[in-house]
Formats: structure tokens, C-alpha cells, sequence
């Protein structure tokens, strides 16, 4: 089983974007989530650490500069989907990832109260 560590800079980097109103309440996250071309187009326009702030965790045994790597999208590459933290919630939950479980449902109590003013 893959062991993931959470990553810290995405967790703030979702919360900056939550305080920034830059979300999306309602989506369905499996018709939104960015496809293998578009994670490609991003990785053109940006480095590798910029894509892995898309995703709440790491898998440190992966290699280095591989999607791989990171677990966990919770956004578009834009904005942060209340869809993908559910999904990320619930697929740690459904594979013992703990933190990562903790962290996805902190950042939806955030966007939920942040989304009510």
C-alpha cells in the first residue's frame, strides 16, 4: 500500500485559495478533475512543486518528478472543488490514510464556513 505524507504547502495553498473565495461549491469532481493532458498542460506552464500544491499528499517512495508522486488533487489547477475534498476524504478514509483524512475534512469544515460568510 502507498504510505503519503501530507503536503503542507498544498494544504496552506488550498486554504489561501478558500480565503480567497476561489472555489467551486457544486461540481461533479469526476467530470472536473484535470485529465492526464491537462496535468501535462500544467506541468508545461509550471514546475513540479507548483503541481504537487495541487494535491494534500505526497508519496515519498515515488520518484522524484512523476505524477506518481502526489495524491489527492483537491482542485482544478484554478480553484479548490468541494467535490474533490469529499472525494479526497473519502478515498483516505476507505485506505487507513489518517492524516490525510483529517486534512481534506479540515479544509471542507474551512470552505463550508468560509462559503456561508
Amino acid at each position: 500500500m502507498t504510505s503519503y505524507t501530507v503536503n503542507h504547502p498544498a494544504v496552506d495553498k488550498a486554504r489561501d485559495l478558500i480565503d480567497a473565495h476561489q472555489y467551486v461549491l457544486e461540481s461533479s469532481w469526476t467530470d472536473q478533475a484535470p485529465t492526464p493532458p491537462e496535468e501535462n498542460r500544467d506541468l508545461e506552464r509550471h514546475d513540479w512543486e507548483q503541481y504537487g500544491e495541487w494535491h494534500l499528499a505526497v508519496d515519498t517512495d515515488a520518484s522524484e518528478q512523476t505524477k506518481e508522486r502526489f495524491g489527492f488533487p483537491y482542485g482544478d489547477f484554478q480553484r479548490v472543488h468541494r467535490s474533490a475534498l469529499i472525494a479526497a476524504k473519502s478515498r483516505a478514509a476507505q485506505n487507513g490514510h489518517t492524516r490525510v483524512e483529517a486534512v481534506a475534512d479540515d479544509l471542507l469544515s474551512h470552505l463550508d464556513e468560509v462559503a456561508a460568510g
